[in-house]
Parts: structure tokens; C-alpha cells; sequence
């Protein structure tokens, strides 16, 4: 699973004209649900986007996560972070199916509504063509890779 995680002042969703969602400060995640991807992943990335210290606290930079600011976190499901290009041509043949990403994605949005707070946690339209906007804070943009079960070496980097 991959998610693109970026701090923001705002950001919103529109599909078709009509706005889905917004919210206000916090973290605009996109996320990628990739083949393979599972439940240790949800629980990688659902950790990581609520704990990851983005904010700046009295005493020291970097040292509050969106939990402890009261943000809002906005996910947007995003299948093309799995893509690559073969030559000039998209190839996303490592982006999970749409019906087992849709089964995933909404394990991930309620891992994080029930560890943080179903209020603030928002989302997009899965599979709808979305315009994204938001205006950034900082910039601060951290590309996050859930570990595999198998990938031992990486263990010890979370």
C-alpha cells in the first residue's frame, strides 16, 4: 500500500461539479492499494498517517501528529501511485482490482475513523473522476510504503 501524505491548510473533492468533501487543516492522503496489499498494511499506513509528528509544538519543530492538533485527514483513493510507464504507455498491472481496492480502501477509511475520530476523518468518491485541490502547508509531502510480511530487512525502519 502506498499513501502520499501531505500536510494542508485545506483540500477538497468534486466530482462531476458537485463538492464530496473538504475539510480544513490536516493531511490530504492519496492512497494506493496495490496486489497484495492486507490487513498489516492498513494497520502500517493507518498508524503512520495518525502518529506521523508533522506539526510544530511550543517546545520543538516537528513534534505534533494530526490527533494531538485536532485536524482532519481527507483520503482519496488513488490506484494510478501503483502505476508505472512501459515506455510511453500507463501500465498499472500492480494496482489491486477495483473490487478487492474497494473492499480495502474502506477497511483503511474505517481503521481510521475508528482509531481517530469518524468525524474527521473524510474522503473522495472511489473510482469517480475527482479534482483535487488543496493548498498546501509548508510544502510538507511524505511518500509512505507499507512493508511487506516477507520483507524482513525492512523491519526495524518503522
Amino acid at each position: 500500500m502506498k499513501a502520499v501524505v501531505q500536510r494542508v491548510k485545506s483540500a477538497s473533492v468534486t466530482v462531476d461539479g458537485k463538492l464530496i468533501s473538504q475539510i480544513g487543516p490536516g493531511l490530504l492522503c492519496l492512497i494506493g492499494l496495490g496486489e497484495g496489499d492486507g490487513e498489516s498494511d492498513i494497520e502500517y499506513i493507518t498508524r503512520k498517517i495518525l502518529n506521523a509528528r508533522l506539526w510544530a509544538s511550543d517546545r520543538k519543530a516537528w513534534d505534533v501528529n494530526v490527533q494531538q492538533q485536532g485536524y482532519e485527514v481527507l483520503c482519496v483513493s488513488q490506484f494510478t501511485l501503483h502505476g508505472r510507464l512501459n515506455g510511453n504507455k500507463p501500465d498499472f498491472s500492480r494496482a489491486m482490482g477495483p473490487n478487492e481496492a474497494r473492499t480495502m480502501y474502506t477497511a483503511l477509511l474505517d481503521r481510521l475513523r475508528s482509531a481517530y475520530d469518524i468525524n474527521k476523518v473524510k474522503d473522495g468518491a472511489f473510482g469517480a473522476m475527482m479534482q483535487v485541490e488543496l493548498v498546501n502547508d509548508g510544502p510538507v509531502t511524505f511518500i509512505l510504503e507499507s512493508l511487506k510480511s516477507g520483507d524482513a530487512s525492512l523491519a526495524s525502519m518503522d
